[in-house]
């Protein structure tokens, strides 16, 4: 390329308008075919049972069994949910924030339900190649036009393309979204759940647009990847109000646990101060309670948090979640001896519930007794036997493999650590290589860390190539 044409091609104001043209396009082809990067993954055990119950008659209703589908929640304040290439739905802790009711909620979940039976995920792909093709079309015909002597010509000739390119694949994504729409409102409608929060949630964001003086007419709808909101509620509500499951009543068990998981929610990620607004100490209901407790917690209040904790218990002393609370203030301001009873309660009348148990065992070992430790690896090997995606239980009972001198397996339970950790595969390697050198050949676990290794080293590998 000549020094003339380098300028032709990037110099000017033209070519500033290109650039965000170009941009855009490959922020948003990114993002469709990478929705789910560098984003943590908020563990709870209420939370996730709850939000279970609430997608398991959506599944069932698209045909599914039970439990086929998994709603994973995302620390990001953003009102957000997506699918990523498999079935498991991506809910932004923004989204429950933003969320009056369960019912809304399920309105979302059964709309990215519909992106999970369209394979939208997957066919992304069909959009891209198109936009791509019109693209890399645009850019050769211009840079064609541009050697011939044609610069503004051959300027002209690449933004009109990429532009057309931008605008084939917006609107390939906005079918995508419309489709997600009417399939997720069958979907409720089979399930016998009204749309009625489904339609409350897309009037929330559409006054956040109108909040932004995001324009609702047609002519802003090229530049979106998303249908316009007005139109979306107005084809929604045709649906909808018809349906023999419009008036009926949200599950009323559903929405006091959406209402005490909300506030949790709110107490463990806003900062004191808001929480302490949100829920005042002269609410004594069960959601104020729970969100007051994790906010004095967060704020090192334990005493206060405790006191908040003890109101909970008044009102059911056998609530795992309660006592599961109770044990974790405990542990998490020193007193770890302390915190077993009310964790050892929880586990059993949650029947086991992983991540529960997982802090059982981390209370056993932070008591330093090796009396302790015993109990502590049969709860945590239960725990990473129900929900072996869990890396702090994992690390957990390599402490105490690595207590009782099993180094072999203290390696295997920190490779499991750290390949579900990611971003840490050299690690991974290197204690699955290790755990194998004193494993049985051929054993169970010898065959998973040979596993954990190959996949280990492909990661590193890739890695390598990349630098």
């Amino acid at each position: 390329m000549t020094a003339s044409l380098q300028q032709a091609a990037f110099g000017g104001r033209d070519s500033r308008a290109l650039f965000r043209i170009l941009l855009t396009f490959l922020v948003l082809l990114a993002v469709a075919v990478r929705p789910a990067m560098a984003q943590s993954i908020l563990r709870d055990a209420e939370t996730e049972a709850l939000l279970q119950d609430m997608m398991d008659p959506i599944t069932v209703a698209a045909g599914l069994r039970p439990g086929q589908v998994r709603v994973h929640l995302l620390s990001d304040r953003s009102i957000n949910a997506f699918v990523a290439g498999s079935q498991d739905i991506y809910v932004h802790s923004g989204l429950i924030e933003a969320a009056d009711s369960a019912n809304e909620v399920q309105g979302v979940l059964a709309h990215e339900l519909g992106h999970i039976m369209g394979g939208h995920a997957i066919r992304v792909g069909e959009g891209a190649k198109v936009a791509t093709g019109i693209s890399i079309l645009s850019l050769l015909l211009g840079a064609a036009a541009m050697a011939a002597g044609g610069g503004d010509a051959g300027m002209g000739i690449m933004m009109a393309g990429q532009q057309a390119a931008l605008g084939k694949f917006l609107a390939f994504t906005r079918v995508q979204e419309a489709t997600a729409d009417a399939a997720g409102a069958q979907y409720l409608s089979k399930a016998g759940i009204s749309g009625k929060g489904s339609l409350d949630f897309f009037k929330k964001l559409q006054n956040i647009e109108f909040r932004y003086a995001v324009k609702q007419d047609d002519d802003q709808a090229y530049g979106r990847t998303h249908p316009l909101s007005g139109d979306r509620i107005q084809a929604l509500r045709e649906v909808y109000v018809v349906d023999p499951s419009w008036n009926k009543p949200s599950d009323p068990g559903i929405e006091k646990r959406f209402k005490r998981v909300k506030a949790k929610l709110v107490g463990y990620i806003a900062e004191p101060e808001k929480t302490l607004r949100l829920y005042p100490e002269s609410d004594n209901s069960v959601p104020a309670h729970y969100a007051r407790a994790y906010a004095w917690h967060k704020g090192a209040y334990p005493d206060k948090a405790l006191a908040e904790t003890e109101a909970l218990l008044k009102t059911d002393p056998e609530d795992p979640y309660f006592l599961e609370l109770e044990g974790q203030v405990l542990l998490e301001s020193g007193h770890p001896k302390e915190a077993i009873a009310p964790l050892r309660k929880a586990v059993a009348n949650s029947h086991s519930a992983p991540l529960i148990a997982g802090t059982l065992g981390h209370a056993l070992i932070a008591t330093e007794d090796p009396a302790n430790y015993p109990e502590a690896e049969e709860v945590l090997k239960t725990a990473v036997a129900l929900d072996n995606e869990n890396p702090f239980a994992w690390y957990q009972l390599g402490i105490v493999y690595a207590a009782r001198g099993d180094q072999a397996r203290a390696a295997l339970a920190s490779a499991e650590r750290y390949s579900l950790e990611g971003g840490q595969p050299g690690l991974a390697l290197r204690n699955a290589e290790m755990a194998m050198q004193g494993l049985p050949q051929g054993s169970p676990d010898w065959i998973r860390a040979q596993d954990i290794s190959l996949v280990a080293r492909a990661e590193v590998e890739r890695t390598r190539k990349r630098r």
